[in-house]
Formats: C-alpha cells, sequence, structure tokens
C-alpha cells in the first residue's frame, strides 16, 4: 500500500517510464577526477544494482543523483524532473537511506517518522497515518514509543527505511542495506525491499556484496575508475564472462605450497584460496580434470570435493575492475567528506 501511494504522491514516474536518468555525469575534486561521464537509465519498478570497488566513484555518483552534490558538467533527471535546477520536485521523488544511520537515537521511533514527515512537508493530517502503516510494514508497532538508542542495527535500519519512505517517494536509494546486519534482520530488509519493487517502487541499490546485487537485481552496473564498466542483467553479464570458468576442489590435506603447485598445472590461468578450498581457473574445466586425478594420485591425496563452476558475477566483477568485493563499507571515493543538510546524510526539501 505504502509503495502504490508512493507513485501517485509522486506522480512522475510511471509504471512504463524512466525512474532516473544521468547523461554525461562528471563530478572533479581539484585535480582528481572522480566520475568521468557517466551515463545510464533506470527504468521504473527496477530494482537497479550498483556496484564497485573503494575508490570507483561511486559514492561520489549517487551523492549527485540524490541532489546532495553538484555535478562539475552533466546532468541528472529524477523522475522527468532536473536535479540541478529543479532540486525540490526531484528530491519529492526521492527516499534516500544512506549506510550510516540516519535515525536520531534519542527520539523515539514514532518521533523519527514525525522528524522526517515535517523534514518532507507531508500533511499534517496524513502524518500519523502513514507512520502507523510504516511501523506495521517494517513490524515496528510495539516499539513506537522506544527510543532508537534501545534498538538493535536491524531494528535502525528498518526504522531508516520506513523514514525514508513517509512521504511516499517513487525512488528509494538504498546504500549498503544489509551491511553489519544479522542474517535474519538481512533477510527482512531484502523481503521489504523485494515487496516495495513489486508493488512500483523503482529501488536503486548500492552494495559490496555480489551475490545479494545477483539474486535481486534486475539489472546492474560496474563502475570502475569513474566510468561505467558494464550494465545488464547479471544473467548476461555472467555470459560475458565465460571464458572465466573455474574447478573448486578439496583434498585431505595441503599446505600453503599447494598454491604454487596448482598454478604450474596445464590450463590453470589462476588459483585463488577459498577456506579449506582451492578454486582453479582455467578455459577448459573438462581437460583439467583428470591432471587433478593424477595429481592427487601421485601424492596419496585424497579428493573431498570437486566441483566444476561457471562463471559468477564476481568474475565478472573482478574481470572488469580487478578487484573482489568485499562486505565492508567503503571509506569514499576521494572526494572531501561531507554529509547532507540533516547532518546525518539526509536531504532537506527547502
Amino acid at each position: 500500500m505504502i509503495a502504490e501511494e508512493a507513485q501517485r504522491g509522486a506522480g512522475q514516474v510511471t509504471s512504463m517510464g524512466t525512474a532516473i536518468e544521468a547523461r554525461e555525469l562528471v563530478r572533479d575534486f581539484g585535480k582528481v577526477r572522480a566520475v568521468d561521464h557517466v551515463s545510464f537509465t533506470v527504468e521504473a519498478r527496477e530494482i537497479f544494482g550498483f556496484l564497485g570497488p573503494n575508490g570507483a566513484g561511486k559514492t561520489t555518483t549517487i551523492r549527485m543523483l540524490t541532489t546532495l552534490l553538484e555535478p562539475t558538467s552533466g546532468s541528472v533527471l529524477i523522475g522527468g524532473f532536473d536535479a540541478r535546477h529543479q532540486p525540490y520536485q526531484a528530491r519529492r521523488q526521492i527516499g534516500l537511506v544512506p549506510e550510516e544511520s540516519n535515525v536520531y537515537t534519542e527520539l523515539s521511533a514514532w518521533d523519527n517518522l514525525m522528524f522526517s514527515a515535517r523534514l518532507y512537508r507531508v500533511p499534517g493530517r496524513e502524518r500519523d497515518r502513514r507512520a502507523q502503516e510504516l511501523l506495521d510494514l517494517f513490524d515496528l508497532k510495539e516499539k513506537r514509543d522506544v527510543k532508537a538508542q534501545d534498538f538493535s542495527k536491524g531494528m535502525r535500519r528498518r526504522l531508516a527505511i520506513a523514514m525514508a519512505l513517509i512521504h511516499r517517494p517513487a525512488i528509494l536509494f538504498l546504500d549498503e542495506p544489509t551491511s553489519g546486519l544479522d542474517v535474519r534482520s538481512a533477510r527482512t530488509i531484502k523481503e521489504i525491499v523485494r515487496g516495495l519493487s513489486a508493488e512500483g517502487t523503482t529501488v536503486f541499490l548500492t552494495t559490496h556484496q555480489i551475490e545479494e546485487a545477483n539474486q535481486r537485481c534486475d539489472r546492474v552496473a560496474i563502475i570502475s575508475r569513474g566510468k561505467i564498466a558494464a550494465i545488464d542483467t547479471p544473467e548476461r553479464l555472467k555470459r560475458t564472462a565465460e571464458s572465466v570458468q573455474a574447478v573448486e576442489i578439496a583434498f585431505d590435506r595441503g599446505g600453503p605450497q599447494m598454491d604454487g603447485i596448482l598454478r604450474r598445472l596445464p590450463g590453470v590461468t589462476d588459483v585463488a584460496r577459498l577456506g579449506d578450498k582451492w578454486r582453479l581457473y582455467t578455459p577448459d574445466p573438462p581437460a583439467l580434470l583428470p591432471l587433478l586425478f593424477e595429481f592427487a594420485q601421485q601424492r596419496g591425496l585424497k579428493l573431498l570435493t570437486l566441483n566444476t563452476l561457471g562463471p559468477s558475477l564476481e568474475d565478472v566483477f573482478l574481470r572488469l575492475t580487478g578487484q573482489k568485493v568485499g562486505e565492508l563499507a567503503e571509506s569514499g571515493d576521494g572526494e572531501p567528506s561531507g554529509r547532507g543538510p540533516r547532518g546525518r546524510g539526509g536531504m532537506h526539501n527547502g
């Protein structure tokens, strides 16, 4: 219900329209170019993933999309509104949940929602009804009058998303929504995001967790060194890296020297140690299998695990950026630190 009313309240992003359009975005910080002519569109109702390593330009791009930072050149359209020349109208389309919590811990859940409602200029007669709906949706009804300082991290995250939805935005920006959460809280957030998307909200998801993007997103953009390296569905991106195949193997024993020995096997292009397993990258997994059986037999090793793996979204990311994405939050993109007008990463509609 909240998401359905979001589109009516925003009034611009239709079910078949374009929610976000970035045109040749450039952002310089002195002599450093953090974002270099970035262009892409996000369609209404999409869950759009935005991936990139630290320093890639991801955070800078998000800040420009959400009107927190003006581009050096280029433009952003949010629900058809120019973010630079029509900032108020653009901000009315947006709900923003930054990675750093924007929940006021000294306030109760209800007071946080009321604060956000006033900030977004929700009419007084609507505030109570919307806040109550959101408390029900996010399973915070019994915590209505409890100060957020007594909330778990997962509860604060749910409250932060509720605060971002209080004005019924058509587009929800989520920055690392499940980072640092326990499994149950992360699952709850993912289910809520899926429900919002199904009801019509456009979701722009920034994440370091490639598997989350693979499972949740309709399309994924990968940014590297300030440029868009690829945009497509997760499955199509994986097909572009079909040569990145692997064999995963585990022996009953082994040591650090095993990496170097396995790397010298014919057809192996790279080796990665993953816990008690080794992942051997090769363009021809079937040809490698008999060599591994022979390798184990010669050294008296017992094979515990042997699997052939097709390319993953992580492999695509690694190929395009030369890095792996961890689950830690990024520290920034080289731009000066700064927060929104609320002081906690939020936006103001003035």
